[in-house]
């Protein structure tokens, strides 16, 4: 190709035609043929001088320059040059300044066989790099789309897909239950991810994604294309079963009815694509109780109770509906959970009712050993929805004598009380913090309080280090799923209502300090 006897026009011509063959830029093959021509001429002149090569854009001629500095002394006679012998060289600018350069012509070589071949290295690794920079940026826009391929084949489990211009691949983990996918066939799956590295690019592709359900409703649904149905949710337990949650902006459309299609048909479509998935389709309401007791479908719900601070429900029904809400292994409650991004806690109303007797019995004891009360008026406290000691402590008397059966004296005495005893309490935590060696520096930490030093130092966190190591799970609990069944996790701090916030604000001021340090 790189050849003197080859026709100048011929050379633009053959770049043309790869620049369409490959749909890469011309001017990059321009580009990629001059830096082939510059090394060929290095191998002629010497790889010392400084050389540069250009092809015309409009008529293919080439040229090629040696490329030297005008210096006032010069030290590599091979890249500078004086100003008194560049003026003579280039006798029609005489305005050249010391720091310019000159480029003076060299004469056109051969290129022969080793340089042919070097050039046309050159030009190739240039010409698959485009390729795949082109390849990167077609699929980059394809991210979170639905992309239609053929397997190809199987490596480990994963699954690679021929794209036509690129392979993709389903990583093990990214297909459904029980899917077996052969060589050949036609595969939908949701292109998550399109990676670009040192190697090139790679494309990820799933059909285990929540996601992939959503567009599938996308494609099939002309009102959720059109906007008018938005998809607010989806959980999934690929393969198996999903909840897809809709909202019509129209309220005179029922978004419910428009995903099931006529007779069933589109989402009979979906469910064919996802091999037979059960799908339960959620209409979205800002009333959280109403949508928790929707997702949880067909379990009937009694009551519902709401943490928003901890992103936490409680719901509680019938012994007769506690299998229909949680599902076959959790499936149920686990993707409701998903699905409106709250953690459900499911009690029967019996374990309901016997949860508040123990924890009425439980406050009503604290009462009477620490306010010294009888049953009666410990019973009366907690009725009137005191919490703790503190809550007393902190009120006022005309706040307590509202109370019928309880006199200003009588309010006066319990307040004063509830001081003595956190005044007690507090000292005694002081030397059990003593006791138990924890640090000064863990103690002063802003937001902590003495009953949670306790139960850190109990736990063997003594230190802010210890402290700062932690995760807001492991302070305050969560949710984990261990082989298809959710676990609950219990927190060090569970029992002071932490919020996530304040947990995570607790572990980053620790963090901060010791950085500090």
């Amino acid at each position: 190709m790189l050849n003197r006897s080859l026709d100048k026009q011929e050379l633009l011509r053959i770049v043309d035609s790869v620049a369409n063959e490959k749909s890469i830029d011309k001017e990059l093959i321009l580009t990629s043929m001059e830096v082939a021509i510059q090394r060929a001429a290095h191998s002629k002149f010497g790889f010392e001088n400084a050389i540069e090569a250009s092809i015309d854009r409009e008529n293919g001629s080439i040229k090629i320059h040696k490329v030297l500095e005008i210096v006032e002394t010069v030290e590599d006679p091979d890249k500078q040059i004086t100003l008194k012998d560049a003026l003579s060289i280039d006798k029609k600018n005489k305005n050249l300044k010391l720091g310019e350069k000159i480029y003076e012509e060299l004469p056109q070589i051969d290129f022969g066989r080793i340089a042919a071949q070097s050039a046309k290295q050159v030009i190739s690794q240039k010409v698959r790099e485009a390729e795949k920079n082109r390849q990167f940026e077609d699929f980059k826009d394809k991210q979170g789309q639905i992309i239609s391929g053929i397997i190809k084949r199987a490596e480990y489990g994963n699954v690679i897909v021929d794209l036509g211009r690129a392979e993709a691949i389903i990583r093990k983990e990214e297909l459904m239950q029980r899917e077996i996918l052969k060589n050949g066939d036609r595969v939908k799956s949701y292109c998550y991810e399109v990676r670009q590295d040192t190697k090139g690019h790679q494309i990820f592709l799933s059909r285990a994604h929540p996601q992939f359900l959503s567009k599938l409703f996308f494609q099939e649904v002309p009102e959720i294309y059109e906007g008018v149905i938005e998809v607010k949710s989806v959980a999934r337990d690929p393969g198996s079963r999903a909840k897809i949650c809709v909202h019509s902006k129209d309220s005179s459309l029922d978004p419910v009815g428009a995903c099931v299609g006529m007779r069933g048909s589109r989402v009979q479509t979906i469910v064919n694509e996802l091999q037979g998935e059960k799908i339960d389709i959620i209409k979205w309401t800002e009333d959280l109780p109403t949508l928790v007791a929707e997702s949880l479908s067909p379990a009937e719900i009694q009551k519902v109770l709401i943490d928003e601070q901890n992103k936490r429900i409680e719901v509680i029904l019938t012994e007769e509906n506690l299998s229909k809400a949680i599902g076959r292994r959790g499936q149920n409650v686990r993707l409701a959970s998903k699905l409106i991004n709250y953690e459900i806690d499911i009690l029967t109303d019996k374990e309901d009712s016997e949860r508040r007797q123990a924890e009425f019995k439980e406050r009503t004891e604290l009462f009477i050993k620490g306010l010294e009360v009888d049953e009666t008026l410990g019973q009366l406290l907690v009725s009137e929805n005191f919490q703790n000691i503190e809550e007393i402590a902190q009120s006022s008397v005309e706040n307590i004598s509202k109370i019928d059966g309880i006199e200003e004296t009588t309010a006066q005495e319990l307040i004063e009380r509830g001081k003595e005893y956190l005044e007690k309490e507090k000292k005694e935590i002081s030397e059990k913090l003593k006791k138990l060696g924890v640090e000064d520096s863990l103690i002063k930490l802003s937001g902590m309080t003495q009953g949670m030093l306790v139960v850190l130092g109990e736990k063997n966190i003594k230190k802010l280090k210890d402290f700062a190591d932690l995760s807001s799970d492991e302070l305050i609990g969560g949710m984990d799923e261990i082989k298809g069944k959710r676990i609950k996790i219990n927190g060090y701090l569970e029992d002071f209502n932490l919020t996530r916030e304040e947990a995570d604000n607790l572990i980053m001021s620790a963090r901060e300090i010791i950085f500090k340090d």
